[in-house]
């Protein structure tokens, strides 16, 4: 069984979010993969910096994923929402009750595919109207079954910092916060 993180990337995502998420976890030792949600391996983020992706969304299977992680920014979250192959990979991720993250705008994208009923969530100020069925909380980074979610930018380090608890213990993201001297 193959044990990979996958980071979805549309036209338009927020780049703090995306490339220090993708970097912390490869540093906790995750097999992570930048995955392009359009036709082109190349995407642009929300402030103009390209990323090659390892992957074309085509090429990822819930089989082989631990975790799917979606950024936020704009328009990259309505690009993610657009993409049929990525609501389609949620779901089963979802009902295979593996990790679902998404931080900024992107928890919208469970609260409209109905994933958050009965969970606490966060999101962007602005976008809680678009976690149906959640509970908002106040706290920065939230984690909830098997989905954890975090309201910006600001708190990109303590979002991929969660993942990497659920996925690898308390001993491996404190092992990585300490290395990068970030206080917890």
């Amino acid at each position: 069984m193959s044990q990979n993180v996958y980071v979805f990337l549309a036209e338009g995502f927020e780049e703090m979010e995306a490339i220090g998420t993708i970097d912390l976890l490869r540093r906790a030792g995750l097999p992570t993969h930048i995955v392009a949600v359009g036709i082109e391996p190349r995407v642009r983020g929300a402030h103009g910096i390209a990323i090659e992706a390892d992957l074309s969304i085509s090429e990822v299977y819930s089989a082989d994923a631990i975790a799917l992680v979606l950024p936020g920014g704009l328009p990259g979250v309505t690009n993610l929402e657009g993409s049929q192959r990525l609501s389609q990979l949620i779901h089963e991720v979802s009902h295979e009750g593996k990790l679902l993250a998404a931080i900024c705008a992107a928890p919208s994208v469970f609260g409209k595919a109905g994933l958050l009923e009965g969970k606490e969530a966060i999101a962007y100020p602005g976008f809680e109207g678009n976690l149906q069925g959640a509970t908002v909380s106040s706290a920065p980074v939230v984690k909830s079954g098997n989905i954890i979610t975090a309201k910006a930018a600001g708190y990109t380090f303590d979002f991929a910092l969660a993942i990497i608890e659920e996925l690898r213990g308390k001993a491996k993201a404190d092992e990585v916060a300490s290395a990068i001297v970030y206080a917890r």
